[in-house]
């Protein structure tokens, strides 16, 4: 597949899975595609589907988030409106969804996949990536860091102290959103179970790294690209459930 990277995007495991969902939208059979992305963050996906000629809206409740798309990303086939999935109009059909590390945000996701059903073509295709919940980043990272963060003890300061000194940020390259919280913990079965409670197969499984972002390791592999590279390269390798993320696409029975 020949690809272009137009986003923000320089770490791999973000470019891997942009690639993921470029490659899924080519495979659908039809002209003039639409897409909407759920919880488009500051739009780089949307971004890098509009310059591959695309029609694409992308929608996030964050009036920062988006107001921060529609500053940074602008082309004549690219809109970006501030509203829940839910509020899509079930008139609209959509040859391509897009819902990329959004659904572990949600507490009901149940009401989002649904409305998905509602709003994707018979034809078309839901591009879902989710975090493993008990892969080593939501094991080692996720978890016992929102625990940390709920109590507000000395740990929590003590680790936001030298979050601050090695310059990582509240907000990350996809979202500005200052809420990013995880609430939904998926394994592969109750992601699977998930997709087919409200009518969709998963038609293809992928999965996005393995440790490079778990600390200590993260210190090193975010300077250098060929570390990341090599823990993508492992994730493909290995068992699905030691991955650190799911990518999957999802297609109606």
């Amino acid at each position: 597949m020949n690809f272009t990277n137009y986003t923000e995007y320089n770490q791999t495991e973000d470019i891997k899975r942009l690639k993921f969902i470029v490659s899924a939208i080519q495979e659908i059979k039809s002209d003039n595609i639409r897409v909407i992305e759920i919880g488009c963050g500051n739009g780089n996906i949307c971004y890098q589907l509009a310059k591959m000629g695309y029609d694409v809206t992308g929608i996030d409740i964050s009036e920062e988030t988006i107001a921060n798309a529609k500053r940074i990303h602008q082309l004549p086939n690219l809109k970006f409106e501030c509203r829940s999935a839910e509020d899509v109009d079930t008139t609209q059909k959509f040859d391509a969804i897009v819902c990329s590390e959004v659904i572990e945000h949600l507490h009901d996701p149940d009401i989002v996949v649904a409305h998905l059903q509602n709003i994707l073509k018979d034809e078309g295709k839901a591009v879902i990536n989710v975090p493993n919940g008990f892969g080593p980043r939501e094991v080692f990272m996720t978890k016992p860091m929102q625990n940390a963060m709920r109590k507000n003890d000395w740990r929590w300061k003590s680790i936001s102290a030298v979050k601050r000194l090695l310059g990582y940020k509240g907000t990350t390259v996809q979202s500005s959103a200052p809420e990013l919280s995880h609430i939904q913990f998926f394994s592969k079965e109750s992601f699977t179970a998930l997709a087919e409670k409200f009518g969709f197969r998963i038609e293809k499984f992928g999965v996005s790294n393995f440790i490079e972002r778990v600390f200590p390791f993260s210190l090193f592999t975010k300077l250098i690209r060929p570390l990341q590279d090599f823990d993508c390269w492992v994730a493909d390798r290995l068992p699905q459930s030691w991955a650190s993320g799911f990518m999957s696409v999802w297609v109606k029975k």
